[in-house]
């Protein structure tokens, strides 16, 4: 849960919002269980790249 938080400040950094925007962002487009889940991935990887994998979730979620 950690990780997920600090994940979620650095991509709210990147982003230039606060965390609690990307959340609601992401509850809203229903992808926040699905970027919880990829943790581990995220965890073992550069930020930037999972910063880009989420980009692309965003874009997908949006497009659907």
């Amino acid at each position: 849960m950690t990780f997920f938080m600090y994940l979620t400040e650095r991509y709210a950094e990147y982003k230039e919002t606060t965390s609690g925007e990307i959340l609601k962002e992401w509850d809203k487009l229903e992808i926040t269980k699905k970027i919880y889940a990829l943790y581990e991935l995220y965890h073992t990887e550069a930020i930037e790249n999972a910063f880009a994998d989420i980009d692309r979730l965003v874009k997908e979620a949006k497009n659907s």
